[in-house]
């Protein structure tokens, strides 16, 4: 499966931004290309063009570990690999693309846009506001 890896640079101490993005509430607040989060019994949903999707995201750890996972409607359930890495005083956001198998190049490419204008979204965020 190709991937491509991204990464963002944050001028923000790596415990805000973990802090920051291990709330699940918080990606609507930056992460356009996921959508609007709705909780509903424990359980986190985003409504996509395909359709409702379910969202699960890894427990809080000491690694910097932001994984999340993405199940659509009749489809196979999507690994999102996401971590933060200390940088001196400065924070690296890195995020993994997979190309699933059903996805077109075109596709794949747009989709990796996405990510950097997420990306680029949660940057100017955090560098502007304190938390």
């Amino acid at each position: 499966m190709k991937s491509l890896t991204i990464s963002i640079t944050i001028a923000r101490p790596l415990e805000e931004v973990y802090e920051f993005l291990s709330i699940p509430a918080n990606f609507s607040k930056w992460a356009a290309g996921l959508g609007e989060l709705e909780k509903h019994n424990h359980e986190w949903f985003v409504q996509a063009p395909d359709g409702r999707m379910k969202v699960r995201f890894s427990e809080r750890n000491s690694f910097g570990v932001l994984d999340h996972f993405v199940k659509p409607e009749n489809a196979e359930e999507i690994y999102v690999p996401m971590r933060v890495v200390a940088n001196g005083g400065f924070t690296e956001v890195v995020f993994t693309l997979f190309q699933q198998p059903s996805m077109s190049d075109v596709n794949f490419a747009h989709d990796l846009e996405l990510v950097r204008t997420d990306l680029n979204a949660l940057k100017k965020l955090l560098e502007s506001t304190r938390n």
